[in-house]
Formats: C-alpha cells, sequence, structure tokens
C-alpha cells in the first residue's frame, strides 16, 4: 500500500503535472481510501468508473507483488501480460481482471507519463501479446483438457495399438527400447525448448509457428511455419489412415467381428478413401463446433483410450497360449502357417530381444529396416506441439504448455516402455509382423482394442486438424503471405477459423490418397522432425545471444539440450528417409528466400529477430579482437567520416564516398548547433531521419549526429567518437567552402536521388541553405576544422564540384576516359621528393576508385610536374623549356611498378625551371602550415601575383581535364592556428583553392598524413 499512500499525499500536494496524471473523472466523494486491497467488492465498484485510476492501480500493484512474493492483487491475465512473475491465487485474479482491456482505451494519461502500455507500444511498432482478458478472449482451456488430453492422444495416434508390435517383431527389443530412447530424448530436449521459449513471454495463437516466427523472425518463423502446418495435416491424414485400417480389420471382409468373407464393410482402395472422407468430415465438424468440444471430446477419448491400454495390460498378465489367424491382405506369409501367442514366456522373449527384419505385407512388399521402425515409430510420438498449437485458447498458455507437455511425455513413454515389455514376452515375432493387429485377438474382451484403435486415431487426428487450422489462421493474420490467405481471415466466425478448418480438411484429403501408412509416417515424421529442429535451434540462439530478457520460468534446460535436441533431430531426419529430409530443407531454405523478398510482412514486422542478436554478439565479440596496435599497412582501406550540412545538397558526393571506402568503415557525421536545454535531446527524432538517407542512398554507411554549441565542437566530437574500437574514421572529407547555392537533389527533376519521402506537407526534413541566406560557419572556423582534423593524425580530403558528378553518364559515356592524379604541392612546388606521403595516398585513392566496376573503364593518368634539377631545385612555368628531366619519370615509373598500380604518366612541359621564383615561392607558403618564423607582412601585389599564379595552374589543369571524371590535386596543410593572423591567411588559403580548383570536374583536394601503401609481401 505504500504506492498508494505516495499517490493520495501528492494529489493533496502541489505537484509537478509531469510526475503526477490529473483525474477529471473522480466520482463525487472518491476516496483514495477505499483502494484498500481488504476491499475487494468497494474497489471492483469503484473502478468500474474511474477507469484511469484502475490503469494506475494495475501499473503500480506489480512491484508491491514482488515485494511480498507474490500475494494481494494481481493484474489482468498475470500469466500472460508479466509470464516471469510467480503465479497467484485465483481469488485476487478475479478482482482485477477487467483492468487489463482498461489500457487499451484510457491510457492516455498514463501514457504520458513514460509507462509501458499498448498504446505506447504500439506508436514503437510491437504490440505486447496477452494483453486481454482470458474469460473475454475465448482462452477457456485448462492445463488437462488443452495440453495434456491432446499431446497425450497425439502420442499414443495409430501407433499404440495398432504398429508397436510391427516395431518390437521387426527391430527387437533392444533396438525398440533404444528408438524409443532415441526418439523421447529428441522429444524431451525440443520440449525443453518449448517449455523455455514459451515461459519467456505470453504466446498467441498458432503454437511453434508463433514461437519460432517471434524468435528467429518472419522469414524462417513463416517457413517453418508453413512445413509445420504441412505435417499436421499430413499427421492428420495418417491418423485416418489408421483408422480405417482399424475398421477395415474389424468390421472388413475376413474381419476380427465379422463372418465370411463379405464383412460388414466393403473393401478397396476407394471404399479406403470413402471410409477416410467419412472420417475426416466427422472431425470437420467437431473443428467447426469449436475448441472447447474438442477439449471435452479430448479428455473422455483419453480416458477411453486408458481403460482400452489398461485392458491390454490385463491381457498380457492373464491370456494363456492362442492361435491368432493371417489378415487377409497379407499375402506374403504363407497361408497354412497359423501365428501363435505363447503368452509369459522367457523363450519368447529371448527370441524377440534382436532384430528380425523381413517385408512389409502393408507397403507392397517393400524390406522393413531400421529406418523404416524408426519413422513409423516417431511418426506417432510427434504428438508434443499438440499443446502449443491450442496456445490461443488456453488461459495461461506459459504454464500449461511445461506442465501438460512434460506429463503427457512422461505419461506416454512408461506407456510405450511397458506395452513393448509385454509384447516381447508374450508374443512372437513372427506373429507381431505378419498382423499388425494381433492386440485384437489376445485381448480377454477384443472390442477394448477396436474401441481404443478407433478413438486413438480418431483423436489424433482431431488434434492435428485443429491445430493445423490454428497455424493457417496465425499465419494469415501476420499476413506472411501477404493477401493470398486473406480468405483466411474473412472466414472466421465467432472467432472460429472457419475458413482455415475447411482448407486443412481438404489438404488432408489430398493426403488421403496415398494410402499406405507406413508410406505417410515417413514423410509425417521428416515435417515434424524439421519443426522441432527450427525449435531447437531458436531457443539455442536466443540462449547463446545472453539477451537480457531471455528470462524464461523453465529452468531445465541450457544451450547442450538445445544443440542436442538439434543434432539428433538433423541426424534422425536423414536416418528415416534422405530424399525427404532434403527435400524439405531445400523446401524450407526457398521459402525463406521467398519471404525475405517478396512477404509484405517482412517490411513491417517489429517482433524482433534472433539475427540481430546473433550479429550483436558476434560483432561485440570480433570487435574486442580487433587490435588496432596490430593493424598494419599490408591491410590499410580507408574508413571514411563525411560531414555533411545537408543531406539534400551532397548525394552525389555519399555515393561517391560509398564507392571509395572499399569495404571500410562509412560514416556520415552531422552537426546541429544549439543547447542542449530541451527535456528531449533533439538528435533522437533526427536519427530515424538518417536512417531513413541511408536506405534511400542504398549505401552501407553509418549515421552520426551530435548536438555543440559551435560546428568546430561538434566535428570535434564526431572524429573522436565515430566508430568503435579498432573501427574508427581515419579519413575526414570536407565539403569546399565556397559561395555556391547548393543544390536540392530531392527536388531536382532529373536527379537519380528524387524522392518526396523527406517532406511531410510544408515541413521538409534537411532544410538547406536557400540563395541570400548566411551560412551557418565563417572561413576561419572552417579551416580551423581542418587544422583540428591533421592535429588529431586523420587524412584529409576537401571535395568541389561533386554536384556534377553524374555516375550513369560516366559509366554510359564514350567521351569521358580518365581519373587524374596531381601529386605536386602547387603551394610549395620546389619539394625534393615529389612521392611524398600525400602523393602515395592520393594514388591509393584514385587506384580503389579505378578499381570499381562503373569506374573500372576509366585510365588512371598521373601527371609528372616536378624537376629534380639540382642546380636551382625550384619550379615554375615556361613553355619554351626543353623536354623535362628523365630521371623524374624513370622514378615515378618504378614508383607505379612497385606498388602495382598501371597508369599513364604525362609530364607537363610547362613546369620548369625559373631563377627568379625563389622568392615566390617563400610567399605561398605563408599561407599554409609551413609559414616561415619571421612572419613576412604579404603585400596585396604578392597576394595577387599569387592568385595569377594560381590561376595559371588552374589552366594546366582544366586544359587537360576535358575527358576527366574526377581529379585528386594535391593539399597543402593550412595555416596554423596558433599565427597572430590566422583569420587572415584562412582567408586567402580558402581565395587560393578556389583559384585552383575553379571550373574543375569533380575534384578532391587531398592530405594524407599516414602510410597507406606497402611494396612488401
Amino acid at each position: 500500500m505504500l504506492y498508494l499512500v505516495c499517490y493520495k499525499s501528492a494529489l493533496m500536494s502541489n505537484c509537478d503535472p509531469i510526475a503526477f496524471p490529473t483525474f477529471p473523472n473522480f466520482p463525487k466523494g472518491f476516496k483514495l481510501s477505499n483502494l484498500i486491497v481488504s476491499k475487494p467488492r468497494k474497489l471492483s465498484r469503484t473502478v468500474a468508473d474511474v477507469p484511469v485510476a484502475a490503469g494506475i492501480i494495475e501499473m503500480i500493484q506489480q512491484p508491491v507483488e514482488r515485494r511480498n512474493g507474490g500475494g494481494g492483487i494481481e493484474a489482468a491475465a498475470s500469466d500472460e501480460t508479466a509470464p516471469i512473475a510467480s503465479h497467484r491465487s485465483r481469488g485476487a485474479s478475479s478482482m482485477f481482471r477487467s483492468f487489463g482491456s482498461l489500457f487499451g482505451e484510457n491510457s492516455n494519461n498514463v501514457g504520458s507519463m513514460g509507462i509501458h502500455s499498448p498504446t505506447n507500444a504500439a506508436e514503437h511498432g510491437y504490440v505486447e501479446f496477452g494483453m486481454q482478458d482470458p474469460d473475454r478472449s475465448g482462452r477457456t482451456l485448462g492445463t488437462f483438457a488443452g495440453v495434456f488430453s491432446p499431446v497425450a492422444l497425439s502420442m499414443f495416434s495409430a501407433l499404440i495399438f495398432i504398429r508397436v508390435g510391427f516395431i518390437v517383431g521387426n527391430a527387437g527389443l533392444y533396438v525398440t527400447l533404444l528408438q524409443f530412447v532415441i526418439a523421447y530424448l529428441i522429444l524431451l530436449f525440443t520440449v525443453a525448448s518449448v517449455c523455455a521459449i514459451s515461459t519467456n513471454g505470453a504466446v498467441e495463437g498458432g503454437g511453434v509457428y508463433f514461437m519460432i516466427s517471434r524468435t528467429l523472425g518472419l522469414e524462417f518463423g513463416g517457413s517453418i511455419g508453413t512445413l509445420f502446418f504441412l505435417a499436421n495435416v499430413v499427421g492428420c491424414a495418417m491418423a485416418i489412415s489408421g483408422c480405417t485400417e482399424g475398421m477395415m480389420v474389424n468390421f472388413g471382409p475376413g474381419g476380427y467381428f465379422t463372418k465370411g468373407d463379405n464383412g460388414l464393410l466393403p473393401d478397396g482402395t476407394w471404399c479406403r478413401f470413402l471410409f477416410s472422407t467419412i472420417i475426416n468430415t466427422s472431425m470437420l465438424v467437431v473443428c467447426l463446433i469449436g475448441a472447447a468440444l474438442f477439449a471435452k471430446t479430448s479428455v473422455l477419448i483419453l480416458g477411453t483410450v486408458t481403460i482400452c491400454l489398461l485392458a491390454t495390460y490385463i491381457s498380457f498378465l492373464a491370456e494363456g497360449e492362442k492361435v491368432i489367424d493371417r489378415p487377409k491382405e497379407n499375402e506374403i506369409f504363407n497361408a497354412t502357417t497359423k501365428l501363435n501367442y505363447t503368452g509369459l514366456k522367457t523363450e519368447t522373449l529371448m527370441e524377440n530381444l534382436y532384430p528380425h527384419y523381413v517385408r512389409d505385407y502393408t507397403s507392397d512388399g517393400k524390406m522393413v529396416d531400421f529406418a523404416t521402425t524408426f519413422g513409423v515409430l516417431f511418426a506417432g510420438v510427434t504428438g508434443i506441439m499438440a499443446g502449443a498449437n491450442m496456445s490461443g485458447e488456453l488461459k495461461s498458455p506459459s504454464r500449461s504448455i511445461p506442465t501438460g507437455t512434460l506429463s503427457a511425455v512422461a505419461f506416454t513413454f512408461v506407456s510405450y516402455i511397458l506395452l513393448s515389455f509385454l509384447m516381447a514376452f508374450t508374443t512372437p515375432a513372427v506373429t507381431m509382423q505378419n498382423n499388425y493387429l494381433f492386440l485384437m485377438p489376445v485381448n480377454f474382451w477384443p472390442p477394448f482394442t477396436a474401441i481404443g484403435i478407433l478413438t486413438a486415431t480418431f483423436s489424433t487426428g482431431l488434434s492435428n486438424l485443429i491445430g493445423s487450422s490454428r497455424i493457417l489462421e496465425a499465419l494469415s493474420k501476420d499476413q506472411v503471405f501477404g493477401s493470398l490467405l486473406n480468405f483466411v481471415l474473412r472466414g472466421t466466425w465467432k472467432g472460429n477459423p472457419v475458413a482455415a478448418v475447411f482448407t486443412s480438411w481438404l489438404l488432408v484429403e489430398c493426403i488421403l490418397l496415398i494410402g499406405s501408412l507406413n508410406a505417410i509416417a515417413q514423410v509425417n515424421s521428416v515435417l515434424f522432425m524439421l519443426s522441432y529442429l527450427a525449435t531447437n535451434l531458436a531457443c539455442l540462439g536466443i540462449e547463446l545471444t545472453g539477451a537480457p530478457n531471455f528470462r524464461p520460468l523453465f529452468k531445465y534446460f541450457t544451450w547442450h539440450t538445445c544443440l542436442i535436441g538439434l543434432l539428433g533431430t538433423l541426424i534422425m531426419m536423414f536416418v528415416i528417409n534422405p530424399i525427404y529430409a532434403s527435400s524439405s530443407i531445400i523446401l524450407c531454405l526457398i521459402l525463406v528466400i521467398a519471404l525475405h523478398l517478396f512477404s509484405p510482412a517482412s517490411q513491417g514486422t517489429q517482433w524482433g529477430s534472433i539475427s540481430q542478436a546473433l550479429m550483436f554478439h558476434q560483432v561485440r565479440k570480433y570487435l574486442l579482437m580487433l587490435d588496432s596496435r596490430k593493424d598494419h599497412v599490408k591491410f590499410w582501406r580507408p574508413q571514411m567520416l563525411l560531414l555533411v550540412s545537408s543531406p539534400r545538397s551532397c548525394c552525389p558526393l555519399v555515393d561517391f564516398v560509398n564507392d571509395m571506402k572499399k569495404g571500410g568503415l562509412y560514416v556520415i557525421g552531422h552537426v546541429k548547433v544549439g543547447d542542449y536545454t530541451a527535456v528531449v535531446d533533439p538528435t533522437i527524432e533526427d536519427n530515424k531521419y538518417w536512417l531513413s538517407f541511408l536506405d534511400h542512398m542504398k549505401v552501407k554507411a553509418f549515421a552520426e549526429v551530435t548536438l555543440a554549441q559551435s560546428i568546430r565542437e561538434g566535428v570535434q566530437h564526431l572524429i573522436r567518437l565515430s566508430g568503435i574500437g579498432a573501427m574508427k574514421p581515419n579519413t575526414i572529407i570536407l565539403g569546399f567552402y565556397d559561395s555556391e547555392v547548393p543544390k536540392d537533389f530531392f527536388e531536382a527533376g532529373t536527379s537519380p536521388y528524387k524522392t518526396d519521402g523527406f517532406n511531410h506537407g510544408e515541413i521538409q526534413n534537411f532544410p538547406i541553405r536557400r540563395d541570400g541566406e548566411e551560412k551557418q560557419i565563417d572561413v576561419a572556423e572552417y579551416v580551423a576544422i581542418m587544422c583540428d582534423v591533421l592535429r588529431m593524425k586523420k587524412n584529409l580530403c576537401l571535395c568541389r564540384h561533386f554536384h556534377r558528378l553524374d555516375k550513369n553518364f560516366i559509366a554510359k559515356s564514350k567521351h569521358l576516359r580518365y581519373i587524374d592524379v596531381w601529386p605536386i604541392n602547387v603551394f610549395n612546388p620546389n619539394s625534393n621528393n615529389p612521392f611524398d606521403v600525400v602523393s602515395l595516398f592520393m594514388m591509393q585513392l584514385a587506384v580503389i576508385i579505378n578499381m570499381l566496376a562503373k569506374w573500372k573503364h576509366l585510365r588512371l593518368r598521373v601527371f609528372l610536374c616536378e624537376s629534380n634539377n639540382a642546380q636551382t631545385n625550384v619550379s615554375s612555368f615556361d613553355t619554351q623549356m626543353p623536354q623535362m628531366d628523365i630521371f623524374a619519370r624513370m622514378k615515378l615509373e618504378q614508383s607505379l611498378k612497385n606498388l602495382r598500380i598501371e597508369a599513364d604518366i604525362i609530364e607537363i612541359q610547362e613546369w620548369s625551371s625559373e631563377s627568379d621564383f625563389t622568392t615566390h615561392s617563400r610567399i605561398l607558403k605563408q599561407f599554409t602550415s609551413h609559414a616561415d618564423e619571421d612572419n613576412e607582412v604579404i603585400t596585396e601585389e604578392n597576394l595577387n601575383r599569387s592568385k595569377l599564379y594560381m590561376q595559371r595552374a588552374n589552366q594546366i589543369i582544366r586544359e587537360r581535364s576535358d575527358q576527366t571524371a574526377v581529379s585528386f590535386i594535391y593539399l597543402a596543410a593550412p595555416p596554423q592556428i596558433a599565427a597572430p593572423d590566422f583569420n587572415e591567411r584562412s582567408a586567402r588559403y580558402i581565395e587560393l583553392l578556389t583559384e585552383l580548383t575553379a571550373e574543375l570536374p569533380p575534384t578532391i583536394l587531398v592530405h594524407g598524413v599516414n602510410t597507406v601503401t606497402s611494396t612488401t609481401l
């Protein structure tokens, strides 16, 4: 009651409205003292008038219960909404049962507090299941009627009275026990996985499909669910075939209860199909009436089967030696030889210990082997999912499924082992091999066996039929196959999926045409085993991920049990029938791919996929193993951080950098300028738009958005914090600082990036700077960012004119033929080594671009602009100078050869020595980080001469760029921030770069700081 007292005192005080919602609907005279737990009737009447208060009481009572160990108050459908809480008394449950539905209607105020509710959850694309009142949502079945009875009957099926003798007679007692142990171990481990998943959250209709789809995701869940639906259909057909076989043996020509060869029922292929159809139709009627009748029927049938089974055990102990007739359909066995029943004899047991495989008289004389007997055995005990299939009708699936399933497994296992021992002790192998219904004459009252056969097979078929219809209904609700299954939803009447039942019935009719029970059994076993394999895989995966929210109530499982169940299921699938196993796996994979590509639900489902959890687990593990101290230049790759102002204006650049990353890290960063004073971080809302932008661009990149008081500060945040572990950006890319008006590629008519997805009426995401608007950053801050990048030991690229880039045109054009590299520092052209770190980094980037399919047809050109003139050691422009030194060309050719780079070397004749250029070179250096310490005053005349020099350099580059797709140009380091006139130098530095790159094709100015090439192995 501490929460209620606090809440009452809060209402009486002047509280913050954010902390507590207002309640305008309190009735006159209402007092919080009325909500005392000791007055449940008063509480229920009061809360009926105060729905919001009811919601609050339901929200706050759960922590109280956890503290007190689970007494007192209980929320609606506690086993569904809070499956990890302990079970509570039903008296308190009825008091608050109606509260859960109030969240759907009156959750606005609660939602404003940030408390979880279905409404809030739906806004995030995920709806919690099991929030409804069990009684009012059609959940009426308990553990015994809803789980134990259908599971036990499904595991008895046709096997208990018809095929156990077939297995013991052919495989022998030892092998039979081994097969039962193998089968039940697989089942037990699978049941453990089912129990773990089913007790980790609310389970809705669809059983195993629901659990797998909500764990492995839509693709695997939909494919396995489809095959499990088919498995139930085949299982139903198998049970009906067994029921028909029992009818023919008892009432057909030569039947046990008939005299003469005529019989009460005619026999034949089409006669059996007719009787199977009648049985199938009677099951259809029961399913159409509803799950309640099915539950009542299953309990009644289970009692009947149990009595018949006890009568069989008593008969083995009480009956003596007998002679048993050969079935009329058995044409393999010698007609003159009688089949004997010896009663309890040690000699009979010794003869039945080892295998005696013979031909199967029901399958055209096909030879029986281990795979055949195990296939029949496993097909008979595959009913462990019968209870899970009824999850939509269970009051408490998270409690009923584990308890009922495990109890039924133990019950049937003991029953089968006891029956196998008694058969081996009393019945010769020849009798069991040649009369599969020898239990009839052995029984002290033969109708017991007949009743047991008919009821067990009928109930199994009924369970499979209703299970398959529920799976089909779940598939249609999830829109796994789109509009293809909409008729199932439209064909639902009073919660009963009538259309799904009819569809399942029709498919069962098709399977019945196969006829032979043993032939159907192998198909049935393989399909069920595949669904069990997927269930074990789902539990194994979620256990290995270590997800904090995987806290099942069922604790008796580990990843070892899941793995053993998975491997055992996989191996036995191929033991039973390799062709069926391979075909089912291939079909499953085809369904996975098809659903991933074409299912409309794959784009909108927010169930959570285990693939994301597994990828997170593996990525984290390998990121920890990726050690930056072990980096080697041989395996260097660019890891890009592209800083953008608005995605609207930089689409071609984003696309180009995606090509240049060469499988490395690619981060697109953006800085929002402002103060963090809001209640909610403004970048949170932006993240989803940036992710949508990446999807629109189809680039393999991450988006990072930060909030800072200045762009420079935000860029520092991004450079330091982008990436994780050893995967951090080593190359920072900026757009060029110029006065051009940005182009909106989202709205341009001919733009390949055009979209309206980021326009919401008058509001545009990613606003762009329009003509006349002021920039958010000035020249000094821009150059300071460049300095920060280099001081952080990151490579730097400035990109200009990329609004002109058209990759589709480049791929088709025959005019654009080259990628150009200009490895000369125009600001300091007298360097002795033209192949420094910057030049090699430029060539590396150019080679990476040239590797891609859309760029591969372009030829790489390297321009040789330096002269190794020992006398002057300077360079200038002179069109009359002789051919440049041959040694410089030879040195460049050797460097390209060592680096395995194929490129054309183009000599620039205009670049040659001039004796008076030393002074000019010293002036250009003053605008870079290599400025002299004497801080020489830059006159207007020197500045103009520098501009003319840059214009001349630009002319040389432009004249050779007519057929160039993209150019890489050497970028001199910017002036140092510590310079006293940094602002002035920065402005001049950008002016000179503007002159250098004017009217060029898309250009990248590059400055590298790290060695990125290697000439050794």
